[in-house]
């Protein structure tokens, strides 16, 4: 395809910064924004000589505008438990004001639309594996709402402007990913037990261990996120892993790839916290050829080097 101008939000964070680079790889510019409340200028870093990246410090919350686009990924929002909970507010008010702001510019410049939306929309599931027809089950007023019901009406406001304004719109639906960058005290399983081991601490586990996940290695969901943003398809799209991991069965992988000697020990599990997630990715798959290709212990043998170096930097 032809080289675009690409509006990345939370470009300094986690995904953001992978999905730069990828687009940048392509041969497009890219314009990232980022407040940097809990995105790292360090994830950009390698860009700071890449005359197709610039970077703007600004609040998606605030009007604002960065001259004409031909898409817009919207990847601005806290995603860990420890983060929301620290600014629930600000939270809340990215995933609605923020999200119409970026809807507008998207309007503005009759720019492509992605959103980036979660698994967290399936609250804890009573349908299992998840599918995007699921509604979910979700507490409107738990501790995880404010991040939780933020995504919802996302998602809510995302479809109104495809359907009201015929803005072309896509919705992923991400499911755990993991891989360097990501935050390494964001209170998340993967960076949680990779710190712990490679320090030799107790890994600690909530609950019994039964409790699952689905991990996703993050170069394989930016492949992924990028072939939905080229398709027609403007309902939910759930890119993940359906390798079902029991939380126990992942410490004991983490452990094989560290050569740690950390013992595991059981906390309380936290209120509303799934019990399990598995996506269901037979949409993805027909809809665009797309499946994950990096199995957990290659995929965080890859990470060891990230999380040994903010172990270094403390």
């Amino acid at each position: 395809m032809s080289s675009q101008t690409i509006l990345v939000t939370g470009a300094a964070g986690f995904l953001g910064s992978h999905l730069c680079d990828h687009l940048l790889n392509e041969g497009h510019s890219v314009i990232g924004v980022d407040n940097l409340c809990t995105g790292s200028l360090a994830n950009l870093a390698h860009l700071a000589e890449e005359p197709r990246f610039r970077f703007t410090e600004l609040d998606i919350c605030q009007p604002f505008d960065v001259g004409p686009v031909d898409y817009v990924f919207n990847f601005a929002s806290p995603a860990s438990p420890e983060d929301y909970h620290r600014i629930g507010i600000e939270t809340l008010l990215v995933g609605s004001v923020g999200t119409v702001n970026t809807l507008d510019i998207a309007k503005k410049y009759s720019a492509g639309y992605l959103h980036a939306s979660t698994s967290e929309c399936y609250g804890d599931p009573e349908v299992h594996p998840q599918v995007e027809t699921y509604w979910g089950n979700v507490n409107p007023v738990g501790p995880r709402s404010v991040y939780d019901e933020a995504k919802r009406f996302s998602e809510a406001v995302v479809t109104a402007y495809n359907r009201y304004h015929g803005v072309n719109t896509h919705l992923v639906r991400i499911f755990n990913t993991y891989g360097p960058r990501l935050q390494a005290n964001d209170g998340r399983v993967i960076s949680n037990l990779m710190m712990q081991a490679l320090q030799n601490l107790p890994l600690t586990i909530y609950g019994d261990g039964s409790q699952t996940r689905s991990f996703c290695f993050c170069t394989d969901l930016i492949e992924g996120i990028v072939l939905l943003s080229r398709s027609d398809e403007h309902t939910p799209v759930n890119i993940g892993n359906p390798i079902e991991w029991t939380i126990l069965e992942c410490a004991q992988e983490i452990l094989a790839v560290t050569g740690s000697s950390s013992e595991i020990i059981f906390k309380p599990l936290p209120q509303d916290d799934p019990t399990r997630r598995r996506p269901d990715i037979t949409k993805a798959q027909n809809l665009l050829g797309w499946e994950p290709k990096i199995k957990l212990r290659e995929g965080l043998e890859r990470s060891l080097a990230h999380f040994k170096a903010c172990i270094d930097a403390q």
